[in-house]
């Protein structure tokens, strides 16, 4: 079981909680010193800045697979998303993310005493939210600078259980079967081989445990892909077309982070509910949920519970509910499935 007090600092934290780490080049268990973690094995070194151990080891890639680590990696070097605004805190915080449905039943479902991990956490937003409940949250990125702004914000507003570490999803610094919760929101579609990546952090859910993970959608896309051609077009004119920066002028960071991450983004993949219902299928994982929900007429509401699982009706069904996210979907045609592992 994962424990924090009040008094300790992120590396006590991690020090209390050592057997949970693994040495993400060769899988054996670290020690962890002022300076550094090290494997035991192997005697590999990872260096803690700020703070943030740097336990990103890069992926072996077959020839054949273009890998697009580096390139993502240097977006979000450049462009942290998503950004805080100036005058976030904790309270503030809290009271903006409740604001959406999945964020608030989220906060509502989840067990205290939860050991939680998410993969591309960005700037660490959720983790921090989930993280001012009593849950154990290990929040993990590929990118320094969005850790940085993650840690800050943790420091700054006192949240004693949440830990930032740098990581490659493909390369787990944890042992398998160690959370009750996987959370990989807005990441796979933004990595060499999406359902590898899927796979490698199933690995770290315990049995019965949740993964839940967020893909941009074949179809939900459309209309994003029509704005961005227009936007390459007429250098990033007629920003207007997007709804969600018009609405609220007046938070510039915001809106410039939540631009480039939706438009100038140098790789992205989209998929269907279909397609990650196979995914779930072939790795022993129930479906639970989704959303938009599988079901024709039916949505997600502050009453849904989560974690209760739903039923695929018919292929039918299933294809007039993906089809209708051209148009009927917002938040740049993102959606999200839930699935338990058997």
């Amino acid at each position: 079981m994962v424990t924090m007090n009040k008094n300790n600092t992120q590396h006590e934290f991690i020090k209390s909680n050592i057997d949970i780490f693994c040495c993400p080049k060769c899988n054996q268990k670290l020690s962890l010193n002022a300076e550094e973690l090290t494997c035991m094995q192997c005697s590999q070194g990872f260096n803690i800045a700020e703070e943030i151990p740097q336990l990103f080891w890069p992926t072996e890639w077959d020839s054949s697979k273009k890998d697009v680590t580096d390139e993502i990696k240097q977006f979000y070097e450049k462009t942290p998303f998503p950004d805080y605004d100036e005058f976030d805190d904790a309270n503030s915080l809290r009271l903006k993310s409740r604001k959406g449905i999945f964020a608030k039943l989220l906060d509502d479902q989840i067990p205290l005493g939860y050991n939680v991990l998410e993969c591309g956490c960005g700037t660490g937003q959720l983790s921090n939210f989930l993280g001012l409940a009593n849950r154990n949250v290990f929040a993990t990125d590929m990118c320094m600078n969005s850790l940085r702004l993650a840690q800050n914000f943790k420091i700054q507003n006192d949240i004693q259980n949440v830990a930032f570490l740098q990581m490659n999803l493909f390369r787990p610094c944890f042992s398998k079967e160690v959370f009750d919760l996987v959370i990989s929101n807005g990441v796979l579609h933004h990595t060499s081989d999406p359902f590898a990546g899927y796979k490698s952090i199933l690995q770290l859910v315990k049995p019965k445990g949740h993964i839940i993970i967020g893909l941009y959608h074949k179809y939900g896309r459309v209309l994003t892909d029509i704005r961005r051609f227009i936007f390459n077009m007429t250098k990033d004119r007629f920003r207007f077309l997007d709804g969600t920066i018009s609405k609220d002028a007046s938070a510039k960071a915001k809106q410039e982070s939540w631009f480039k991450d939706q438009y100038k983004n140098p790789h992205e993949s989209k998929h269907t509910i279909a397609e990650i219902l196979q995914w779930l299928d072939s790795t022993g994982v129930t479906f639970v949920k989704s959303i938009p929900k599988v079901e024709l007429f039916e949505y997600i509401t502050e009453d849904t519970n989560l974690f209760s699982p739903d039923e695929v009706t018919s292929k039918f069904e299933l294809t007039v509910v993906e089809l209708g996210m051209i148009t009927n979907y917002k938040e740049g045609g993102f959606f999200i499935v839930i699935g338990q592992k058997k």
